[in-house]
């Protein structure tokens, strides 16, 4: 029975990054943000309940989800953010578990998200990695990723649970600080869930 690695960290972090090097290794990742988009999009329940809650123009002529259409009426309207969570959320739940009884024939697998509980704490994680980098340079990375604005930044970061509360749930911290290197660190973690698993 594989086990269930969470993989968390803030915006900036290189959290993408450690996943790619897993993901060479061999180890399957569930990214819960792309398969978010990917429900919202295709999962037709999830769909009418999205339309329900938020009208037609939730999704556009073509079928397709209008995202910043949807952005721009929960931004300011926590209520409302909360109610349309509450569909996404259960709906990725739902798709994380079929994937994880998927993949029961690995030693180890990871599930990547932004937003996460401690390991065993109502959810299916037996250990968390949180990946931490200094804020300052998580928003130099940012900036020269995605062109955004310090401010930009700084909101997102924000809206973000903090560095803090994240490391408080961290089974495994990898420092993404440049000073140690990233690789030697991830192969390390790698060894010792292979030998735990």
């Amino acid at each position: 029975m594989a086990k269930v690695i969470g993989i968390t960290g803030g915006i900036g972090s290189g959290k993408s990054l450690v996943c790619k090097i897993f993901s060479i290794l061999g180890i399957s990742i569930y990214e819960a943000d792309t398969r978010a988009k990917w429900l919202v999009a295709h999962n037709v329940s999830l769909k009418n309940s999205i339309i329900q809650l938020l009208g037609e123009r939730a999704y556009t002529t073509s079928g397709d989800y209008n995202r910043e259409w949807v952005a721009s009426q929960v931004f300011n309207n926590a209520d409302l953010l909360l109610q349309l969570n509450a569909l996404i959320h259960p709906a990725v739940r739902q798709d994380a578990r079929t994937w994880i009884e998927d993949h029961q024939q690995h030693s180890f697998v990871l599930y990547e998200a932004a937003l996460m509980k401690a390991a065993g704490d109502g959810n299916a994680f037996d250990k968390v990695i949180v990946v931490d980098a200094p804020k300052a340079l998580r928003i130099k990375r940012v900036k020269a990723r995605d062109g955004r604005t310090e401010a930009a930044i700084e909101d997102i970061i924000a809206r973000q649970i903090s560095e803090s509360e994240r490391l408080k749930i961290a089974d495994f911290v990898i420092n993404n600080d440049e000073k140690e290197p990233l690789l030697d660190q991830v192969l390390a973690l790698y060894q010792k869930l292979k030998a735990t698993s």
